[in-house]
């Protein structure tokens, strides 16, 4: 995708149905680290975490070349 093309109105609803996703798994896999004891599968859950952020903050990069944001930008 170049920096001017845009995510059309169904690939958005795409991207925020994916960023729900990855959120609520992010803070259930936080909420869980503090409940399991063995190390080694808490840090496997902390790569996932650390995996996840990352994957978060992409989507949010392409959520914001959404036509719909810019459709609400104009407007105001």
């Amino acid at each position: 995708m170049t920096d001017n093309q845009h995510l059309a109105p169904h690939e958005t609803m795409e991207v925020h149905e994916l960023l729900n996703f990855k959120t609520t798994s992010v803070m259930k896999s936080k909420f869980l680290q503090g409940i399991v004891f063995d190390h080694k599968i808490k840090q496997l859950m902390e790569k996932d975490v650390e995996a996840s952020v990352r994957q978060i903050r992409d989507l949010e990069e392409l959520y914001a070349k959404s036509m719909l944001l810019e459709e609400g930008e104009t407007d105001a």
